[in-house]
């Protein structure tokens, strides 16, 4: 909020956290103001980064869709509409979208998915058997999340591999959050089932 109130000594109206200030620099990026689209820029890269990090892994090809979520941002300001939903929200769900293009493009989604998941364990495995069964264990998940309808896969995938709760996943798919319980109810149902576990 701080940070948001004082971008480049710009003149932003303090008027409290209820202010959108993401979606006044929209409509102004929209007009062509090419310094309000830098600080929209400024405020909103490091989540819109860390959101496609959290989608593709790598950093190269994120930093990439990065640039492409911003221009896209640039050339369709004047589409965002300040009564459907705040500022943030809507760039966040460009970044969103393209990650996920992207994954889609590179054929190994569901691999990069558990990757990242591994990755994030607290402790590495101590010996050789233990990153075969983890490798096997990987390979069941992943197969697995393959069988899932796309929509209750990315709501899992976001939750479990993002870090996201299913506010923010409804926010970031434009999707009610009563939805979003339910694709990740129906969906942990379904994995369980694909692999096995019964309880």
């Amino acid at each position: 909020m701080l940070v948001e109130m004082v971008i480049d000594g710009m003149d932003v109206p303090e008027d409290g956290p209820s202010t959108d200030h993401a979606a006044e620099l929209l409509l102004r990026s929209a007009d062509g103001d090419q310094a309000a689209f830098a600080r929209l820029y400024d405020m909103l890269a490091p989540r819109v980064f860390g959101l496609i990090l959290r989608v593709l892994v790598d950093r190269a090809q994120s930093e990439e869709v990065l640039q492409e979520v911003f221009l896209e941002v640039w050339q369709s300001a004047s589409s965002f509409a300040p009564k459907k939903g705040q500022g943030r929200s809507w760039v966040l769900t460009i970044a969103h979208r393209r990650a996920v293009d992207r994954v889609r493009s590179s054929q190994a989604s569901s691999d990069r998915d558990v990757r990242a998941g591994y990755r994030d364990l607290a402790s590495p495995p101590e010996g050789v058997a233990e990153q075969v069964e983890l490798r096997i264990e990987g390979r069941r998940v992943a197969r697995a999340l393959s069988v899932l309808p796309e929509a209750q896969r990315e709501a899992i995938t976001l939750s479990y591999y993002g870090g996201y709760s299913q506010s923010e996943i409804a926010a970031l798919v434009g999707a009610p959050l009563g939805t979003i319980k339910t694709r990740m109810r129906d969906g942990l149902t379904r994995l369980r089932s694909e692999m096995g576990v019964t309880s």
